[in-house]
Order: structure tokens, then sequence, then C-alpha cells
């Protein structure tokens, strides 16, 4: 559950299911997930930043809609951790929970190990600077 109390189901591909009582929508961000369902695919490797941003924040805001609409999402990848993780901060961050402490309530409300890479933490950062129309940090040397 968000801070808001909009309704998420974070989950990995080994436990796909068909039958998820309650969901309306997926987002996932592995092509593990081959979902059936209505759902969205977005294009992000394991450990790193979406392939693109402008479709990430986009499909990050149309999940966040339809929980806010009083809807059940899903949303996954491999292992239901980093990437999971990363999205699930970014939908705190609508819900008010401040950027810099997003990553931090994932880790304590879903799973310590959530938002497994220093480039997923400062992408929740980034995100969080872009829809609040703030300065983006400046994104760490080498990362990919």
């Amino acid at each position: 559950m968000l801070p808001g109390g909009g309704l998420v189901r974070a989950s990995a591909a080994y436990h796909r299911s068909e039958d998820v009582p309650g969901r309306t929508w997926g987002l996932y961000m592995d092509p593990f997930w081959a979902p059936t369902w209505p759902s969205r695919m977005l294009p992000w490797e394991n450990m790193a930043l979406p392939v693109d941003f402008d479709e990430a924040v986009e499909a990050i805001d149309e999940a966040y809609k339809i929980i806010s609409d009083g809807g059940m999402v899903e949303v996954g990848c491999q292992g239901g951790i980093g990437r999971t993780g990363t999205v699930i901060a970014c939908w705190a961050i609508r819900d008010g929970i401040v950027p810099s402490e997003a990553v931090q309530w994932v880790r304590d409300t879903y799973i310590l190990r959530a938002v497994e890479t220093p480039i997923q933490e400062w992408w929740v950062e980034w995100y969080g600077a872009h829809v609040n129309g703030t300065t983006a940090p400046p994104r760490p040397r080498g990362s990919r």
C-alpha cells in the first residue's frame, strides 16, 4: 500500500500469476512477464536506468493514475526488488514523500534491498525533481 492508501502489488517474474484478485493493470520492466492482462511493458535493463526517461515517466504516471482512481496495479521486474522498488519509490513521491526519503520509505515498507543500485537511487531523485519542477541532481559518472 502506498502512503496515500493506493493499492500496489509488487512481484517478481518467477511469481507471475494469471489470477491475481483485484489486479486492474500491470507495469512490468522485464520481458519474462509477457502479460496477457491489461498492462504496459517498460524497457528497463536490470540494475540500470530506464531506456527512455520520458517513456518511463509516462508509464509510471499512467499507472499512478490508475492507482489514484482506485485500481490495483501490479508492478514487477525479474526479481521484484530493484526496478520494482524504484517504481514504488516514484509512486511514493507522487503520494507526498519527499524524493530524498522515498528510497528509504520503500526499504522500510516493502523490502530492505529495494532500489538495488546507486544509479536507481539517483533516478528516484531525478524523477522527484522532474515531477516537482526542481533541479535534478547531477547524474553519477560512469553510470548507465
